[in-house]
Protein backbone atom coordinates (compact mmCIF):
# COMPACT_ATOMS: atom_id res chain seq x y z
CA UNK A 1 0.00 0.00 0.00
CA UNK A 2 1.24 3.42 -1.17
CA UNK A 3 1.89 5.78 1.65
CA UNK A 4 1.00 9.41 1.52
CA UNK A 5 4.07 11.87 1.59
CA UNK A 6 2.46 14.07 4.07
CA UNK A 7 3.08 11.41 6.63
CA UNK A 8 6.19 12.42 8.98
CA UNK A 9 6.32 8.77 11.27
CA UNK A 10 5.59 5.93 9.65
CA UNK A 11 2.14 3.81 11.28
CA UNK A 12 2.97 0.31 12.68
CA UNK A 13 0.71 -2.00 11.53
CA UNK A 14 -0.29 -5.23 13.49
CA UNK A 15 2.43 -7.47 12.13
CA UNK A 16 5.23 -5.79 13.24
CA UNK A 17 6.44 -3.58 9.98
CA UNK A 18 5.54 -0.19 9.49
CA UNK A 19 3.77 0.81 6.29
CA UNK A 20 6.91 2.24 5.00
CA UNK A 21 9.15 5.28 4.63
CA UNK A 22 7.08 8.61 4.53
CA UNK A 23 8.96 10.42 1.67
CA UNK A 24 10.53 10.04 -1.44
CA UNK A 25 13.35 11.82 0.15
CA UNK A 26 13.58 9.08 3.20
CA UNK A 27 13.25 6.38 0.71
CA UNK A 28 16.39 7.67 -0.92
CA UNK A 29 18.72 8.58 1.97
CA UNK A 30 17.53 4.62 3.14
CA UNK A 31 18.82 2.81 0.33
CA UNK A 32 21.88 5.30 -0.10
CA UNK A 33 22.87 4.09 3.84
CA UNK A 34 22.50 0.56 2.45
CA UNK A 35 24.24 0.84 -0.05
CA UNK A 36 26.90 2.13 1.18
CA UNK A 37 27.16 -0.46 4.21
CA UNK A 38 27.25 -3.23 1.64
CA UNK A 39 30.61 -4.16 1.08
CA UNK A 40 30.52 -7.46 0.06
CA UNK A 41 28.05 -9.15 2.07
CA UNK A 42 24.63 -7.09 1.14
CA UNK A 43 22.44 -9.37 2.51
CA UNK A 44 23.22 -8.77 6.24
CA UNK A 45 22.92 -5.26 5.89
CA UNK A 46 19.86 -5.14 3.99
CA UNK A 47 18.07 -7.25 6.67
CA UNK A 48 18.74 -5.06 9.35
CA UNK A 49 18.04 -2.11 7.84
CA UNK A 50 14.79 -2.98 6.14
CA UNK A 51 13.22 -5.35 8.80
CA UNK A 52 14.99 -4.52 12.27
CA UNK A 53 15.92 -0.98 12.02
CA UNK A 54 13.32 0.92 9.16
CA UNK A 55 10.67 -2.13 9.77
CA UNK A 56 9.23 -1.48 6.31
CA UNK A 57 8.99 -5.47 6.11
CA UNK A 58 8.71 -8.44 8.67
CA UNK A 59 10.68 -11.31 8.71
CA UNK A 60 8.54 -13.21 6.58
CA UNK A 61 7.96 -10.11 3.86
CA UNK A 62 11.49 -9.96 3.54
CA UNK A 63 12.55 -13.63 3.06
CA UNK A 64 9.27 -13.86 0.31
CA UNK A 65 10.67 -10.81 -1.22
CA UNK A 66 14.44 -11.35 -1.24
CA UNK A 67 13.40 -14.77 -2.88
CA UNK A 68 11.88 -12.79 -5.92
CA UNK A 69 14.84 -10.33 -6.12
CA UNK A 70 17.11 -13.16 -6.34
CA UNK A 71 15.12 -15.35 -9.11
CA UNK A 72 14.63 -11.81 -10.99
CA UNK A 73 17.66 -11.11 -13.55
CA UNK A 74 19.79 -8.94 -12.19
CA UNK A 75 21.93 -7.60 -8.57
CA UNK A 76 19.78 -9.09 -5.62
CA UNK A 77 19.36 -5.69 -3.51
CA UNK A 78 18.23 -3.30 -6.78
CA UNK A 79 15.42 -5.45 -7.99
CA UNK A 80 14.46 -5.66 -4.02
CA UNK A 81 15.17 -1.88 -4.30
CA UNK A 82 12.51 -1.51 -7.29
CA UNK A 83 9.76 -3.91 -5.45
CA UNK A 84 9.71 -1.72 -2.37
CA UNK A 85 9.90 1.67 -4.24
CA UNK A 86 7.29 0.41 -6.52
CA UNK A 87 5.14 -0.79 -3.43
CA UNK A 88 5.40 2.54 -1.77
CA UNK A 89 5.98 4.84 -4.17
CA UNK A 90 4.69 3.66 -7.75
CA UNK A 91 7.03 3.75 -10.83
CA UNK A 92 8.49 7.02 -8.73
CA UNK A 93 9.61 5.31 -5.66
CA UNK A 94 11.64 2.37 -7.90
CA UNK A 95 13.25 5.20 -9.59
CA UNK A 96 14.10 6.59 -6.51
CA UNK A 97 15.38 3.68 -4.66
CA UNK A 98 17.27 2.73 -8.29
CA UNK A 99 19.09 6.19 -7.73
CA UNK A 100 19.67 5.86 -3.65
CA UNK A 101 21.39 2.68 -4.48
CA UNK A 102 23.21 3.43 -7.22
CA UNK A 103 24.28 7.11 -7.11
CA UNK A 104 27.22 8.04 -4.29
CA UNK A 105 28.12 4.37 -4.60
CA UNK A 106 28.78 4.46 -8.21
CA UNK A 107 31.03 7.58 -7.50
CA UNK A 108 32.92 5.88 -4.54
CA UNK A 109 33.51 2.81 -6.69
CA UNK A 110 35.15 4.62 -9.52
CA UNK A 111 37.60 6.96 -7.08
CA UNK A 112 38.00 3.58 -5.78
CA UNK A 113 39.44 1.76 -9.41
CA UNK A 114 41.33 4.62 -9.96
CA UNK A 115 43.26 4.04 -6.91
CA UNK A 116 43.36 0.20 -7.33
CA UNK A 117 44.75 0.38 -10.85
CA UNK A 118 47.72 2.54 -9.32
CA UNK A 119 48.72 0.21 -6.04
CA UNK A 120 46.56 -3.18 -6.99
CA UNK A 121 50.47 -5.12 -7.39
CA UNK A 122 51.15 -4.06 -3.41
CA UNK A 123 50.52 -7.23 -1.49
CA UNK A 124 49.31 -4.84 1.34
CA UNK A 125 46.14 -4.58 -0.72
CA UNK A 126 45.52 -7.90 -2.03
CA UNK A 127 45.92 -8.94 1.99
CA UNK A 128 43.46 -6.89 2.25
CA UNK A 129 40.91 -7.87 -0.03
CA UNK A 130 41.23 -11.27 0.89
CA UNK A 131 40.44 -10.14 4.44
CA UNK A 132 37.37 -8.77 3.42
CA UNK A 133 36.06 -11.56 1.26
CA UNK A 134 35.89 -13.72 4.73
CA UNK A 135 34.38 -10.79 6.80
CA UNK A 136 31.64 -10.71 3.74
CA UNK A 137 31.11 -14.23 3.98
CA UNK A 138 30.93 -14.58 7.87
CA UNK A 139 28.03 -12.13 7.28
CA UNK A 140 26.18 -13.77 4.87
CA UNK A 141 26.38 -16.79 7.33
CA UNK A 142 25.11 -14.89 9.97
CA UNK A 143 22.12 -13.37 8.57
CA UNK A 144 21.17 -17.30 7.03
CA UNK A 145 21.19 -18.21 10.80
CA UNK A 146 19.14 -15.45 11.36
CA UNK A 147 16.53 -16.15 8.95
CA UNK A 148 16.37 -19.67 9.88
CA UNK A 149 13.58 -18.92 12.65
CA UNK A 150 11.00 -17.95 9.89
CA UNK A 151 11.21 -21.30 8.73
CA UNK A 152 9.12 -22.84 11.38
CA UNK A 153 5.78 -20.57 9.54
CA UNK A 154 6.80 -22.76 6.06
CA UNK A 155 4.31 -24.84 4.80
CA UNK A 156 6.65 -27.38 4.86
CA UNK A 157 8.30 -27.36 8.09
CA UNK A 158 11.47 -27.24 9.12
CA UNK A 159 12.81 -30.27 8.63
CA UNK A 160 12.25 -30.54 4.99
CA UNK A 161 13.14 -26.85 4.12
CA UNK A 162 16.56 -27.37 5.73
CA UNK A 163 16.84 -30.49 3.50
CA UNK A 164 16.30 -28.36 0.50
CA UNK A 165 18.86 -26.31 1.72
CA UNK A 166 21.13 -28.31 2.25
CA UNK A 167 20.64 -29.62 -1.55
CA UNK A 168 21.21 -26.04 -2.84
CA UNK A 169 23.86 -25.94 -0.53
CA UNK A 170 25.55 -29.53 -1.97
CA UNK A 171 25.04 -28.18 -5.57
CA UNK A 172 26.24 -25.00 -5.84
CA UNK A 173 29.76 -25.79 -3.25
CA UNK A 174 30.32 -29.23 -3.72
CA UNK A 175 29.24 -30.40 -7.13
CA UNK A 176 29.51 -26.87 -8.33
CA UNK A 177 26.37 -26.68 -9.97
CA UNK A 178 25.64 -23.39 -11.90
CA UNK A 179 23.10 -21.44 -9.77
CA UNK A 180 20.46 -21.36 -12.85
CA UNK A 181 20.17 -24.75 -12.82
CA UNK A 182 19.81 -24.99 -8.67
CA UNK A 183 16.71 -22.56 -8.78
CA UNK A 184 15.14 -24.22 -11.86
CA UNK A 185 16.08 -28.11 -10.12
CA UNK A 186 15.94 -27.31 -6.51
CA UNK A 187 13.52 -24.15 -6.45
CA UNK A 188 10.77 -25.37 -8.93
CA UNK A 189 10.80 -28.78 -7.07
CA UNK A 190 10.34 -26.65 -3.59
CA UNK A 191 7.67 -24.42 -5.49
CA UNK A 192 5.59 -27.41 -6.53
CA UNK A 193 5.70 -29.31 -2.76
CA UNK A 194 4.91 -26.01 -1.38
CA UNK A 195 1.48 -25.47 -4.18
CA UNK A 196 0.65 -29.22 -3.36
CA UNK A 197 0.65 -28.54 0.72
CA UNK A 198 -1.32 -25.61 0.10
CA UNK A 199 -3.73 -26.91 -1.96
CA UNK A 200 -7.26 -27.18 -0.77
Amino acid sequence: MPVSSSSSVPVVEPGGASRGPATLTELFFAFNWLALQGFGGVLAVVQRELVERKRWMTLDEFIEEWAVAQVMPGPNVINLGLILGDRFFGWRGALVALAGLLTVPLIIVLCLGLVYTRYQGHPQVAGALRAMSAVAAGLIIATGLKLLPALRKHALGVPLCLALTAVAFAAIALLRMPLMAVLLIVGGVSCVLTWRKLAP
